[in-house]
């Protein structure tokens, strides 16, 4: 490989030949560019790590850079106003550095042809200033140090770059970056390197590879949603001929359409702590559904992360406590507003931002309730209540003294209460992905109608597999729109980045 070493002041660094930019009129051929132009420079850092690890001398300190991509624009573009993403704000310079191109080709040929139409430039595809670090280069679920064998004695940072959290942040997508007068502006929400770090942790957390996920996600708190699923999915993988082509377990454990039993992965002895599953559709226009567990901790985890996927649209499916005596264990609440008390996400979005119902969802559940319940119209109420959900960082609160929790959830006119819904959503408002909530009401803590283990089970049995068919059908409905209706201009701010 031919490589180009610095000047001793320097501190002998060691890097690829440098890349001359290249402009491009076609978003295919540019994203191909940087394809290539990843793969070669993580290609040298993992060369040169192996190398070394095998004994080879140390010549310097070897780095490589991010791709990125630019435009240039003078004026505001020919831009279609229904769009809410696909051009700037204003005339300028604007960039981002891109990883993972290969994973995101769908998506970045998408946003880069949208530029190019509305604001009738070129693309630049040149090499960023920012270091790709090791741990990154290796991608998800590497294990850089415990394969370094004859590097197991010297810091690896002091011969590669590591990933720099102090630059890893979420600036952009909190709306608070300001660039330095002379530099661009960011045309994504997210930096490669904030994306490489959520591509790591989702690995981490669900144990399979951010390619099996899909674009339209179920975020759950109960195993028993899990289960469910995943005998729905195996049930289409034997039957086979759906447009559903293969389901993908914990492990990267994957089953293909037409047959019963996997073809691919390792079982895991025992599940991560936000096991996701996958059924997967060309496009990654399928369904995840991860099971987050309790709390809004693992909420804001989980959604921090999934949403450098750019996913079309998550909905939070799960059990809530129902607050009004005109409910009944097992009536569905469909939240049209969000009382947060959850705190993880107040430095990022404050309680005094409002978190609105969004339309398309909203209607996309309410259809999907009636088919598969058989409830219409007026008759509907009957087994669902619109109204605000309460979501709290306190599982039992009902332990302290009631009148303040009491006087607050009535005066919001909340109609249930759980630990992850209002986080989701907030996390959906302040990351651009559109969001919803349908619960399901199991127990009645202000009515004395609490959870016990015969109730329990026998509730789970007839509501689980309902519930899990509704919000399967809604994002079905979801999948079946076009995504720039999808996408709504609703959960754009001031200034925007360009792409989605």
């Amino acid at each position: 490989m031919n490589t180009r070493i610095s000047s001793p002041a320097a501190l002998n660094t060691i890097s690829p030949e440098p890349y001359q930019p290249q402009v491009f009129t076609d978003a295919t051929a540019a994203v191909d560019a940087l394809t290539a132009l990843y793969e070669r420079n993580t290609t040298f850092l993992i060369e040169a790590f192996v190398a070394l690890a095998k004994g080879g001398a140390i010549e310097g300190r070897y780095r490589a850079f991010y791709p990125q991509v630019s435009i240039e624009t003078t004026s505001f573009g020919h831009i279609d106003s229904r769009l809410s993403y696909g051009h700037v704000t204003s005339p300028g310079i604007y960039t981002t550095t891109i990883t993972r191109p290969q994973l995101f080709r769908h998506y970045l040929k998408e946003q880069l042809a949208l530029l190019m139409r509305n604001h009738q430039v070129p693309i630049t595809v040149s090499e960023s200033t920012t270091p790709i670090p090791l741990h990154f280069a290796f991608g998800e679920g590497a294990h850089v140090e415990a394969s370094a064998g004859g590097l197991a004695d010297m810091q690896l940072r002091d011969i590669f770059d590591t990933p720099d959290l102090t630059t890893t942040d979420d600036e952009i997508a909190n709306g608070e970056y300001e660039p330095l007068p002379g530099e661009p502006h960011p045309l994504a929400p997210f930096t490669a390197q904030r994306i490489d770090y959520s591509l790591a942790r989702l690995s981490h957390y669900t144990a399979t590879g951010a390619n099996h996920f899909q674009n339209f996600v179920l975020f759950t708190n109960y195993q028993f949603y899990v289960d469910e699923f995943c005998a729905y999915a195996r049930k289409l993988m034997a039957e086979g001929g759906s447009d559903y082509t293969a389901f993908v377990e914990p492990g990267n454990i994957l089953t293909p359409s037409g047959h019963t039993e996997p073809t691919e992965g390792v079982a895991l002895g025992r599940l991560p702590q936000m096991p996701a599953y996958h059924l997967k559709k060309k496009g990654h226009a399928g369904i995840t559904v991860v099971n987050i567990g309790v709390g809004p901790s693992n909420a804001k985890t989980i959604t921090d992360h999934i949403a450098v996927l750019r996913p079309h649209a998550w909905l939070m499916l799960g059990h809530c406590a129902g607050l009004r005596n005109s409910q009944r264990l097992g009536d569905y609440v469909l939240a049209h507003a969000y009382m947060r008390e959850d705190h993880v996400l107040d430095d990022d979005l404050p309680v005094w931002v409002p978190i609105p119902a969004l339309s398309e969802v909203q209607l996309a559940l309410e259809d999907a309730v009636e088919e598969i319940t058989g409830y219409e119209g007026f008759e509907l109420k009957r087994i669902m209540r619109t109204g605000t959900v309460a979501t709290i960082d306190n599982r039992n609160w009902e332990l302290r003294d009631q009148r303040g929790p009491v006087k607050r959830l009535s005066q919001a006119r909340a109609i249930a209460l759980d630990m992850e819904s209002a986080t989701i959503a907030a996390n959906g408002f302040r990351f651009r992905v559109p969001y919803g909530t349908l619960l399901c009401v199991s127990d009645k803590p202000l009515h004395g109608e609490l959870k016990l283990p015969g109730m329990a089970t026998a509730f789970y049995k007839t509501q689980v597999s309902q519930h899990l068919q509704i919000g399967i059908r809604a994002l079905e409905k979801l999948g079946a729109m076009p995504t720039e209706k999808l996408h709504s201009r609703k959960l754009r701010s001031f200034f925007e980045t360009a792409f989605q």
